[in-house]
C-alpha cells in the first residue's frame, strides 16, 4: 500500500468510527436543549426546515434531532481533506492536519447541537473547494448561502476584501452588494449592553481551539499576512477574526456566528507549523516538540470530555456551570414521568417544550416545577452518579 492509500485508509476509518461515537452520543447521552426545542416546535429557520423533515423521515427522537448535522460534519471533514490535496509535502502532514481538524472542540461539538455553525463551516469550506478546483467564484453557492444564514455576511465581507487583491470587479461589487443587504435584512446577533467583551470573546474562542491552538493560529494569521501569503482562506479567517474583535469592544457577540470562518485555517497554521519544525536542526526543535505535545494533549481531552462529560458532574460544586448542562436531565424526566402515567403538565413553558419531544403533553392533569413549593405531591430527582442534580415539583390538578 502506498502511502497515500495508507493514511487515506486511516483516515477513513477514523471518520466513520468517530461518526458512530457520534450518533452513539446523540441517542444516549444528550437531551434536547430548549432552543434546540425551539427550532423545532416554534421557529421558522433553515434548522426548523432541516430537523423537522430528519424527524419526518426517522421519528422523533434524538437520533433524528442531531442526525442532520453529524452528517455536516462528516462531509465538512470529506471536504477539507480535499481541500488540503496536494497542500502538504508529505501525506503524513495532510493526515495530521485533518486529525485536528476533526478534533477541535469547537467542530466536534457542533456536530452535536442543532445550530447553523457546522452548516456554515460546511457551506465555507465548500466554496473554498470549488475555488481551489476550478480556479472560479460561484456566484450561485453565494445566493443560496444569503439564503441560507445571516452569518455569511462574514464571507462577503472576506470576499471583498479579497477581490481588491485579485482586482476582480465582479466579485467586489457582487459581494458588496450581498454584503449591504445581508447587513440590511439581518444585521449581526449582539447581545448585552455596550461595554467591551473582547475578554470574553477572545475565551470562548480559546475554548473552540483550545488555548494553546488559538495563540498559534493569531501568530499564524500574522506571520501569513506579513508575508504576503493571503490566501482565500485567509482572507477569510482574518475577516472573521478581526471583526468579531472589533464588535466586541463595544457589543457581546455571538461566535457561533464567526467560528466557522476561522476554524478552515488549520491546514495553513500547520502547514506553518511544520515549515518552522523542520528548517531547524533537531537540538533546536525543544519548544516545538512541547507545542506539539500540548496541543495533541488538549485535543485529545476534548474528545474525551466531549463524549465522556458526566462525570464532571462529581467535580463542580454548581451543577449548572457544567457545560452541556443544558443538554441533559429531560430524557431521563420524560421516562419517570411515563413510569408514574404523568401526562397533560402545566407549568414552565421552556421545560414543557422540552418534555414534548419526548411525547410528554401540555394540559392541565398536573402542574411542574423546577422551584420548590409547599403543596406538591410528588418530586421527581435525576441522579448522576448519586448525585442529586435535576429536580421537579408535581402536583396533582384533576
Amino acid at each position: 500500500m502506498t502511502a497515500t492509500g495508507k493514511y487515506s485508509y486511516y483516515f477513513y476509518t477514523l471518520l466513520f468510527i468517530l461518526v458512530g461515537v457520534l450518533i452513539l452520543k446523540a441517542d444516549l447521552s444528550l437531551s434536547i436543549s430548549y432552543k434546540e426545542a425551539l427550532n423545532v416546535f416554534v421557529n421558522n429557520s433553515i434548522l426548523t426546515i432541516i430537523t423537522n423533515t430528519s424527524i419526518y423521515f426517522f421519528g422523533q427522537n434524538d437520533i433524528a434531532l442531531r442526525l442532520p448535522f453529524i452528517l455536516f460534519y462528516f462531509f465538512s471533514v470529506i471536504l477539507m481533506y480535499k481541500i488540503t490535496e496536494n497542500y502538504f509535502k508529505y501525506e503524513k502532514d495532510r493526515f495530521i492536519g485533518i486529525l485536528i481538524f476533526m478534533m477541535l472542540p469547537g467542530v466536534l461539538s457542533a456536530s452535536l447541537l442543532v445550530n447553523s455553525a457546522i452548516i456554515v463551516t460546511f457551506c465555507t469550506l465548500l466554496y473554498v473547494y470549488h475555488y481551489n478546483k476550478y480556479k472560479t467564484h460561484s456566484y450561485i453557492l453565494l445566493i443560496i448561502f444569503f439564503i441560507i444564514d445571516n452569518s455569511f455576511a462574514i464571507l462577503y465581507l472576506a470576499l471583498f476584501f479579497f477581490s481588491l487583491k485579485e482586482k476582480d470587479k465582479k466579485l467586489l461589487y457582487f459581494s458588496l452588494i450581498l454584503f449591504v443587504l445581508s447587513m440590511y435584512i439581518y444585521g449581526f446577533s449582539t447581545d448585552g449592553k455596550p461595554k467591551g467583551f473582547l475578554v470574553d470573546t477572545v475565551a470562548i474562542y480559546a475554548t473552540i481551539f483550545s488555548p494553546i491552538l488559538f495563540l498559534y493560529f493569531i501568530y499564524t494569521m500574522y506571520r501569513a499576512g506579513i508575508q504576503k501569503e493571503r490566501s482565500l482562506a485567509w482572507y477569510i479567517s482574518i475577516t472573521a477574526l478581526l471583526l468579531s474583535v472589533i464588535i466586541s469592544f463595544r457589543q457581546r457577540v455571538y461566535i457561533e456566528d464567526f467560528a466557522p470562518f476561522v476554524v478552515i485555517s488549520i491546514p495553513l497554521m500547520l502547514k506553518t507549523f511544520l515549515h518552522s519544525y523542520r528548517v531547524r536542526l533537531k537540538e533546536f526543535r525543544k519548544i516545538y516538540n512541547i507545542l506539539a505535545i500540548l496541543i495533541i494533549g488538549m485535543l485529545s481531552l476534548n474528545v474525551i470530555f466531549t463524549f465522556v462529560n458526566k462525570p464532571l458532574y462529581i467535580l463542580l460544586p454548581n451543577q449548572t456551570k457544567h457545560f452541556v448542562y443544558q443538554y441533559h436531565f429531560i430524557k431521563e424526566l420524560s421516562k419517570e414521568l411515563k413510569s408514574r402515567n404523568i401526562d397533560n403538565l402545566t407549568g414552565d413553558n421552556e421545560l414543557l417544550l422540552r418534555l414534548k419531544f419526548y411525547g410528554i403533553n401540555q394540559g392541565e392533569d398536573y402542574y411542574i416545577s423546577m422551584k420548590d413549593f409547599y403543596n406538591y405531591d410528588e418530586k421527581i430527582t435525576i441522579k448522576y452518579y448519586e448525585r442529586e442534580l435535576f429536580v421537579v415539583y408535581i402536583k396533582k390538578l384533576k
